[in-house]
């Protein structure tokens, strides 16, 4: 329920589950996400909806904000709709964590193919993964460094 500009709420997420829904994702995927995303219970695929604006009416009922989308190419709406999906896919990660699972966030598959997948006749383009579940504790990597706040900002 975090925010996104102009309520505008592109994210379009597909959670993948079953075996047979797996079977689908895994030859889309890199080497190195194959055993992982496999073993993982489920893997969220994060999209981006460039028809987001047709839920605007709705999302963001006090003015035309549909009129500010509508028409426009997808070069002009993909900065936008793919910053405020991605924020909501943070937002699942982070309300993920607080239920006490598990995430695995990753790019490493081939995007068409997903789309045609799992978004077929769809606006909806993915962006990233996200592999949901509890990991064994004896092969989790730690939690890698972070920046301190004086490296990554600064007040002006």
């Amino acid at each position: 329920m975090g925010p996104t500009a102009a309520n505008s709420s592109p994210a379009r997420v597909v959670f993948v589950r079953t075996p047979e829904a797996k079977a689908r994702l895994k030859p889309m995927l890199d080497a190195g996400n194959v055993e992982k995303t496999m073993s993982a219970p489920v893997t969220a695929i994060v999209g981006t909806d460039l028809a987001f604006y047709d839920k605007l009416p709705y999302l963001f009922p006090h003015t035309d904000a549909r009129s500010w989308f509508a028409g426009k190419s997808e070069a002009e709406l993909m900065p936008g709709a793919l910053r405020n999906s991605s924020l909501q896919g943070a937002y699942l990660i982070i309300a993920a964590r607080a239920l006490g699972l598990d995430c695995g966030p990753m790019g490493g598959f081939d995007s068409a193919q997903v789309d045609a997948t799992f978004f077929a006749g769809t606006a909806i383009k993915s962006s990233f993964l996200i592999n949901l579940g509890y990991g064994r504790r004896d092969t989790l990597f730690p939690r890698s460094p972070r920046l301190a706040f004086a490296d990554a900002c600064s007040i002006v």
